[in-house]
């Protein structure tokens, strides 16, 4: 949606994902549905790059996809910001500064480069990051709760895509997601403590 948004509904878009693993296919299937509901967008191409070739395959599949696309090639989304980290090289070779286009975008990670590339204006603009320090403290709640015999939370953390412009919080200053909502003290809370 947000390339959607940041292209005010006109991305032409490439999705790289795994077919290995049924959630990366789930994340790219997701992302494909979005654009192909905006009428002024293009799917150019969902890719099937494996995440353990990336270091050797994403460089020559990025020259490639920008001799076919040209500069319909608007924005990039990734089910892994691991993408991101190699195809960077190729993007520069081509003489397109880290402000450019294609924009990169993943849905996955929030690795401490992806957050690096984002705070500097360096071929990527968003990362859908996980709260993993939060998820921790839930999974201890959920065992205590099950140990309990009680019903699990069916809590949800919600979907945080950090841009360049809320890097500054939730995490981001030190390269993480980790929710400035006080998380740990309601869990303390819970547990009596």
């Amino acid at each position: 949606m947000y390339a959607v948004a940041d292209s005010n509904g006109t991305a032409g878009v490439v999705i790289f994902t795994d077919s290995i693993y049924g959630m990366a296919v789930a994340k790219s299937d997701a992302m494909a549905a979005v654009i192909k509901q905006c009428k002024g967008c293009t799917l150019l191409s969902v890719e099937n790059a494996p995440l353990a070739d990336t270091s050797t395959r994403m460089s020559q599949l990025t020259a490639s996809l920008l001799a076919r696309y040209g500069k319909k090639w608007t924005y990039a989304m990734g089910i892994n910001d691991l993408y991101f980290d190699f195809e960077a090289p190729a993007l520069q070779a081509a003489g397109i500064p880290g402000d450019g286009y294609p924009r990169n975008i993943s849905g996955g990670d929030g690795s401490a480069s992806a957050f690096q590339r984002i705070r500097q204006h360096e071929y990527q603009i968003g990362t859908a990051a996980d709260p993993l320090r939060m998820q921790g403290w839930q999974c201890i709640d959920e065992m205590n709760r099950a140990f309990a015999g009680q019903p699990a939370s069916g809590y949800i953390p919600p979907v945080h895509l950090f841009t360049a412009s809320n890097i500054g919080s939730d995490g981001g200053p030190h390269d993480v997601y980790d929710p400035d909502n006080g998380y740990r003290d309601e869990y303390r809370k819970i547990w009596g403590k």
